[in-house]
């Protein structure tokens, strides 16, 4: 009989928020039913055995409820603990939209921004709308690119995915339909083995407007899961991916498990597991780490 496991991590996770979980899920009529603290008042496992398919949607919808804290349920098998690590970078390892970012400097970002945000929502195609968007940036001189990298803001829990997993012998990369001036420089400092993101192209230390091909949309991105995991003789079972945006839904879709960083409706359609009320690390606690593992 298989086993599921169901993790919540919040704040404020007290003995009787589980009590009242688990509760509900024995109301299903589970069998085996045990409680694993993975990190005391913040992190727990629910582990029930089960030989009904149905029983993980049921989990959702009953425990949907039950409180600002991130659920994900899922098989508690040997591919639960990842082996590779694909995330997005804007508004995911990192706070802002680092294009928004670069506009502020031409006093543009209002009329970026409002482009940026229908191309992640889905409304625009994407190579289309960063196109559009860099060529707004033509004659924006490096110097800025280099004053908007110094400001970059890290999502809580960026670092301690790269050092946990990596004490796993697990890599982290980076894939962004953002630019490698920053992918390159904010994998190097997180601790991620590679990253790819789209090339600017420079002359006379300006933007001249363009992208050099290939663009890194969405399609690139789910080859990318796909490839990586090839070239690491792993199965797409043992790939994690993260993401915000409508670009990442076919990267999101094609690994084991895809989860949406406060992600766009489209996000939200695409996948069930989602972050929405605590940060990075519940990355960790899904994939079933404990807190004296994480390197925080």
């Amino acid at each position: 009989m298989a086993e599921i496991a169901v993790t919540i991590v919040g704040n404020n996770l007290n003995a009787a928020l589980e009590n009242n979980a688990a509760k509900i899920i024995r109301a299903l009529g589970t069998d085996g039913l045990r409680i694993d603290k993975l990190h005391p008042g913040y992190a727990i496992d629910i582990l029930v055995k089960s030989g009904s398919p149905a029983l993980t949607e049921l989990l959702r919808n009953k425990l949907k409820d039950l409180g600002s804290f991130d659920i994900f349920i899922q098989d508690n098998d040997p591919f639960r603990k990842k082996k590779l690590l694909i995330a997005d970078m804007d508004a995911t390892i990192i706070r802002q939209e680092t294009l928004d970012e670069l506009a502020t400097h031409l006093g543009i970002h209002e009329k970026i921004s409002k482009i940026t945000e229908k191309a992640m929502s889905g409304e625009l195609d994407f190579s289309e709308a960063l196109r559009q968007r860099v060529k707004m940036l033509t004659g924006l001189p490096l110097a800025a690119l280099a004053k908007t990298l110094d400001h970059l803001e890290y999502s809580a829990g960026a670092v301690a995915i790269a050092k946990t997993m990596a004490r796993q012998a697990a890599k982290c990369m980076l894939v962004s339909g953002g630019f490698e001036f920053f992918t390159v420089p904010v994998a190097e400092k997180i601790g991620f083995v590679r990253s790819f993101g789209n090339r600017l192209e420079i002359r006379d230390g300006k933007l001249t407007g363009e992208i050099a091909p290939p663009i890194i949309d969405k399609s690139a991105k789910e080859q990318i899961v796909v490839s990586q995991a090839r070239a690491l003789g792993i199965p797409l079972r043992s790939v994690m991916a993260v993401g915000d945006g409508a670009n990442d839904v076919a990267m999101l879709q094609k690994a084991g498990t895809g989860v949406g960083y406060f992600g766009k409706p489209a996000v939200i359609e695409a996948t069930p597991h989602q972050i929405r009320h605590t940060n990075l690390v519940s990355l960790l606690y899904m994939q079933g780490y404990r807190k004296e593992e994480l390197a925080l």
